[in-house]
């Protein structure tokens, strides 16, 4: 997708990664946010535990047809584990036990047909019938529906009797939207007790806040739990003073949500990832940009893959350099500096595919995946994605993931920062060779706005399964290579 250079950046280009409007909460860079006390009040008690104890003890009435079967204490065990190991992924705010039946039926079939395979493998003569099976199905999943059905419930209860209060972000049309839509819904369980604008605002009946001192003060005053961010600034002046304080208000306990109040309503606007919903807006929870999801899992994963993959390709890649070297000329390596996790560069490796006309094209050009004048091996690798091998080697290192949000160069993530909310979001993760993006269709040439909103999702709804089938997803992809 990119010209390929040995320099990093034009001259005199600015270094300055830019402040995404709405989407970052950046570490501390000077600017200060308003004080708040240490002592917050205690947050409304999390009800996904008491979802595990319904999956949990849901096998329990299950178990009742294993009655005569060896061992039975320890199959009731196995199937308490197992349901515990393939429960559905946690609940979203506004998911119910009706949004939970599929996936949780599936998961028990899939725990009981293990079950029944295990005892026919090692007691052959206690193997379960198939009306046994089917009965210990049918009581597990219906005492776990109902099990769920009852947290969701008084889950939905206390969102409408106790709601947390909220502050909303952003300019003062949009956030009056946003804080009107909240009071017309009470079962989001948030009430909004102001705003927090650098304009004029009325019309809701809540008070406008305008300074740091009338923050706090709604802060201690009302116990404020959860921000709305429901907009940028329109003075882009004021992005940091709004990136200080939404990173202070998230150190000091409350939670930080992004909602999409912009968002097109028309049939041929993109869909969203599926996402959680706040009064009917889109949204996602920001983290403080520390916080990274994966963890060692995700670290043992690549080191794992990319060191195999190195190994394995090891001949391919000395055969790629070898034809290349002879097709265009010394300098079979391209090196390109990129900014990764944390906003901080690293040095990107690929097999030289173009040679820029000068340094500042390098670094500003955004595309030369069309140049006529490529030699034919290197318009080779470039369509069947070869060129980008080298980049396991980044992975290994530590650079970067075989699965995240793909690197650029500094000057457009300057650019794309500024311009594109969200953008300069995806750098708390480390940057990857395939990504959420790239597998739905985004590369190339392709919406910037879209690719930051896709690459966010993956951060957010995070796991090590969706790595692997992210990859797999790309490996059947380069059945039908078109370039990157």
């Amino acid at each position: 997708m990119s010209a390929e250079s040995t320099v990093p950046s034009p001259a005199g280009q600015s270094r300055d990664l830019g402040s995404s409007p709405v989407s970052v909460l950046p570490p501390r860079d000077g600017t200060a946010g308003p004080r708040l006390p240490d002592r917050r009040p205690a947050p409304r008690r999390d009800f996904r535990p008491a979802l595990l104890v319904a999956d949990g003890t849901a096998a329990l009435p299950g178990s009742l047809v294993l009655t005569g079967t060896p061992h039975q204490p320890l199959l009731t065990a196995l199937l308490v584990a197992a349901s515990l190991l393939l429960r559905p992924r946690p609940a979203r705010r506004t998911s119910g036990a009706l949004d939970d039946l599929p996936a949780l039926c599936g998961r028990i079939a899939v725990v009981w047909l293990v079950l029944a395979a295990l005892l026919a493998a090692y007691a052959p003569a206690h193997a379960l019938s198939a009306r046994i099976l089917c009965a210990g199905f049918l009581l597990h999943a219906v005492t776990g529906c109902a099990g769920r059905g009852a947290v969701h419930s008084r889950h939905r209860a206390a969102l409408l009797n106790r709601p947390r209060a909220a502050l909303v972000v952003g300019p003062a049309a949009t956030a009056q939207r946003v804080a009107s839509a909240l009071l017309r819904h009470p079962r989001c369980g948030l009430r909004p007790v102001g705003i927090v604008t650098g304009g004029p605002g009325g019309g809701t009946g809540l008070p406008v806040l305008s300074t740091d001192e009338e923050v706090r003060r709604a802060v201690v005053q009302n116990g404020v739990r959860d921000v709305l961010v429901a907009g940028s600034p329109v003075n882009p002046s004021a992005r940091p003073r709004q990136a200080a304080l939404l990173r202070t208000l998230a150190e000091s306990g409350c939670t930080v949500w992004e909602l999409d109040a912009e968002a097109p309503e028309h049939a041929d606007a993109p869909a969203h990832p599926a996402g959680d919903r706040i009064a009917g807006f889109p949204c996602r929870r920001l983290e403080p940009a520390a916080r990274r999801p994966g963890g060692a899992g995700k670290r043992v994963l690549d080191v794992t893959v990319s060191g195999l993959l190195l190994l394995l390709l090891s001949p391919l890649l000395l055969a790629c350099a070898a034809v290349l070297r002879v097709v265009g000329g010394p300098g079979v390596l391209f090196r390109q500096e990129r900014v990764g996790e944390g906003g901080r560069p690293f040095t990107l490796l690929k097999f030289r595919t173009h040679r820029p006309a000068d340094e500042h094209e390098s670094a500003t050009r955004w595309s030369v995946a069309d140049e006529r004048r490529m030699p034919w091996f290197c318009r080779f690798l470039r369509r069947t994605s070869l060129d980008e091998l080298l980049q396991l080697w980044n992975v290994f290192r530590g650079d970067m993931s075989l699965v995240g949000p793909r690197p650029e160069r500094p000057y457009f993530v300057a650019r794309f920062s500024q311009t594109h909310p969200g953008y300069a979001a995806r750098h708390r993760v480390p940057a990857g060779i395939t990504g959420l993006a790239q597998i739905n269709g985004l590369r190339g040439d392709t919406s910037i706005e879209d690719r930051a909103r896709f690459d966010n999702a993956y951060i957010d709804d995070w796991s090590l399964w969706r790595d692997v089938c992210i990859l797999l997803r790309t490996a059947a992809a380069l059945v039908r290579p078109t370039g990157s």
